[in-house]
């Protein structure tokens, strides 16, 4: 395995940033020194006027496969996640088959063990049918990253509203529960309302069919559950300023027994921006009301949010009703409104890119978005030796420049489905460099895929 030693770099972790020598060697961080004496069998790497940073864990991905590949595919969804400084995911169960048995989990960890250039973790599905199969995940918690509710409508029959079900599941859960919380009673309500009201639905009605109370509803109904039995929940992409009632910074993450996360166009967008972006940033929980983004960032600095993520959810252009001009601008076909679209956003490459674009807005430091995006996740899933720069530790880093800057665009976006609501952003920094267990899968533009991924492990509770 190849060597390296990444000389006079800021190291950016557990809250310093410092300049240091780092040496990688067997797929591990050998050394971490303010000067370690060159060796003739390392690759050096001159990382002056750099950062290094611990690489990203998304604990929210939809990959697509399998079935789902016109969309994506974990072989072109990891590659693109690396390229945007990601080391590791956990994706989602809503797949085609539904991954409502430990044989179709273990499939899925197969394809990952033969094509994911980034490590990999997946989480197991539940169904009103199934709760007796989804706890059989309870003798793989330390290689299984939890187990995924939606307690909102989905795909796929993947929607559990038994509440004798949810309460078998959370009672006798020793993994993580991952839920996706909004109320279907009330958005099924909304949703008539609105059909009554107008006979063509738009992009902009979607967070008044999805509302603040179809959210915060079920996220209490969640908490009441996880309260009941001790159980160990995590809230994914929390969207609303009432659900933040709902979280605590009193106690430290590691002896949080319910986390939550917020993602990264919860953060990033608006309401406002369906009027531009139209479909495109059609997702749920829907993206809202200005002061919901306001109070989604001032509970992540004060640290009722826990893990910053993507949700990374991939769809064709036609299936948000766009098409690509010849000139690479994109524009509304005819026939496919709002109701058709399919909700979800390519987000994975460029998450910690926008991040470090709010860094140099001065909305957040460079040590908060590690902490964040990489620590936390880290601590919040008991991942072993992973999510920090630590001596000894799995070398997932990543090399970030933030005097150049990315412009994003249909050339350099990775993602299968080939576009993004980003595009025409320019990100004030540049992924130069990726490690993904000490070798350097990405350089400079360039890939080497000798080496995949490895699966995820968990320490026991």
């Amino acid at each position: 395995m190849q060597k390296y030693l990444i000389k006079n770099i800021t190291v950016v972790n557990e809250g310093l940033s410092s300049v240091r020598d780092v040496l990688i060697k067997n797929g591990r961080i050998e050394k971490i020194d303010r000067t370690i004496n060159a060796d003739p069998d390392a690759q050096e790497i001159n990382g002056e006027g750099k950062n290094l940073l611990p690489g990203v864990i998304d604990d929210q991905v939809h990959f697509r496969e399998p079935g789902l590949t016109h969309k994506a595919t974990i072989y072109s969804e990891a590659k693109a996640a690396i390229a945007g400084g990601t080391t590791s995911f956990m994706e989602m169960p809503n797949t085609i088959p539904p991954v409502f048995t430990q044989e179709l989990l273990e499939e899925k960890y197969a394809i990952a063990a033969r094509t994911s250039l980034a490590n990999y973790s997946f989480y197991m599905g539940t169904s009103n049918e199934n709760p007796d199969e989804a706890l059989r995940t309870n003798d793989k918690r330390r290689n299984v990253c939890g187990i995924k509710i939606f307690m909102g409508s989905s795909t796929g029959g993947l929607l559990v509203d038994n509440y004798i079900t949810l309460d078998k599941i959370f009672r006798e859960s020793e993994v993580l529960i991952a839920t996706h919380c909004e109320d279907e009673k009330i958005i099924r309500a909304n949703y008539d309302r609105l059909k009554k009201e107008k006979d063509i639905l738009l992009p902009s009605d979607h967070p008044l069919i999805r509302d603040e109370n179809a959210c915060f509803e079920s996220s209490l109904v969640a908490i009441q559950f996880a309260k009941k039995y001790n159980t160990r929940l995590h809230i994914l992409h929390i969207s609303t300023e009432k659900e933040l009632q709902l979280f605590s910074n009193m106690v430290p993450l590691d002896q949080k027994r319910i986390t939550a996360e917020v993602c990264v166009h919860h953060l990033h967008f608006t309401a406002f921006d369906y009027d531009i972006l139209g479909n495109r940033i059609k997702c749920n929980p829907a993206i809202k009301a200005p002061l919901n983004k306001q109070a989604l960032w001032n509970a992540l600095l004060d640290d009722r949010l826990d893990v910053i993520a993507t949700d990374h959810a991939p769809h064709t252009l036609e299936e948000k009703g766009f098409q690509r001009n010849p000139d690479g601008s994109l524009s509304q076909t005819a026939g496919n409104p709002y109701e058709k679209s399919h909700a979800g956003l390519p987000l994975g490459q460029h998450s910690l890119l926008l991040m470090l674009h709010y860094v140099k807005e001065g909305r957040i430091t460079i040590e908060k978005v590690v902490e964040k995006m990489s620590h936390s996740v880290a601590t919040c899933f008991q991942i072993a030796d992973r999510g920090f720069i630590r001596e000894g530790y799995h070398a997932d880093m990543v090399i970030v420049d933030l005097n150049q800057q990315t412009l994003i665009n249909k050339e350099n976006i990775l993602y299968k489905c080939g576009w993004s609501p980003l595009e025409s952003f320019t990100m004030p920094a540049v992924v130069t460099h990726t490690f993904v267990n000490g070798s350097m899968v990405y350089g400079n533009g360039q890939w080497n895929e000798s080496q995949m991924g490895q699966r995820l492990e968990f320490k026991a509770p």
